[in-house]
């Protein structure tokens, strides 16, 4: 395991390729998979757009497909700019086999990119538990009685529905709870240590363009807020859709740990809101 994350924290970096704030490509990036308790398989996938002030509406199609099996298996149509972990994941059954692959390709800005996503061992990530103190990835929901989420497993086939108009804003709450653990490589306290749990909004898909009142909306405690204290919080933000049709939209919590885990795939939670907006 020490192996396959020292492999994976390379594949968090993609170096390969300048950013530039137009005009550059958008590769695939494989964070890692792993096993569910049924037997079936699952591919943590997130992605690197290499320009800094350029978005991508790529739809699902020849310019943005997973094969065999697709064109659609659930991955984004809308790219944020720079570098996204842990974006979506991507099924496999208990059969699927070391030996094959699945290939997602991305063009943008007629320059296309492919990466495979195979089980090799060297990619094996638990992204559920921090093994050095036992640090596990924020529960979020979307209501106060809705069903818990924790862990990066952001799915189409698991988006939560909701239902908005182009006249009033949609107002989109999460709970939040954390078990506030951290650790660093020298143990060293943390120093100016920011909110235990931090959230970003984002476009996923969709016809139109997406407005967040906050993208990034502060959690209001409820309980802790500080290392080692269980954390609880609320937080509150609102969309608004330039247009109707469906829309997903995108939710990630991180903890202590960080962006991406800080290079350790885990502790972080995504999940996705699947909006059907009328006029």
């Amino acid at each position: 395991m020490l192996a396959g994350g020292a492999v994976v924290s390379a594949q968090l970096q993609l170096p390969d390729g300048p950013a530039k704030k137009f005009g550059a490509s958008i590769t695939g990036a494989y964070e890692g998979w792993f096993d569910n308790p049924d037997g079936t398989h699952v591919f943590l996938v997130g992605y690197y757009n290499r320009n800094t002030q350029q978005e991508f509406d790529i739809p699902i199609g020849q310019n943005n497909r997973i094969e065999p099996g697709g064109p659609d298996m659930g991955q984004p149509t809308h790219f944020l700019a720079g570098r996204q972990v842990g974006m979506f994941t991507i099924t496999v059954p208990k059969e699927f086999t070391p030996q094959q692959k699945l290939t997602w390709t991305l063009t943008a800005n007629g320059e296309t990119t492919q990466i495979p996503l195979r089980m090799n061992l060297d990619y094996n990530v638990a992204p559920f538990t921090d093994v050095a103190v036992g640090n596990k990835p924020p529960f979020i929901k979307f209501a106060a009685t809705g069903t818990p989420v924790m862990g990066p497993i952001a799915s189409i086939a698991k988006a939560v529905p909701m239902k908005a108009s182009l006249s009033t804003p949609l107002e989109l709450p999460v709970w939040a709870t954390d078990d506030a653990k951290y650790s660093s490589g020298s143990n060293a306290p943390m120093r100016n240590a920011p909110p235990p749990v931090e959230l970003v909004w984002s476009k996923y898909r969709g016809p139109g363009t997406i407005t967040f009142d906050k993208a990034k909306p502060k959690l209001d405690v409820i309980k802790g807020g500080k290392v080692n204290e269980p954390f609880e919080g609320k937080a509150l933000t609102t969309a608004k859709f330039s247009e109707a049709g469906e829309y997903v939209l995108h939710a990630m919590a991180t903890d202590y740990s960080g962006f991406g885990g800080g290079g350790e795939v885990c502790c972080w939670t995504t999940a996705l809101v699947k909006v059907n907006v009328t006029q």
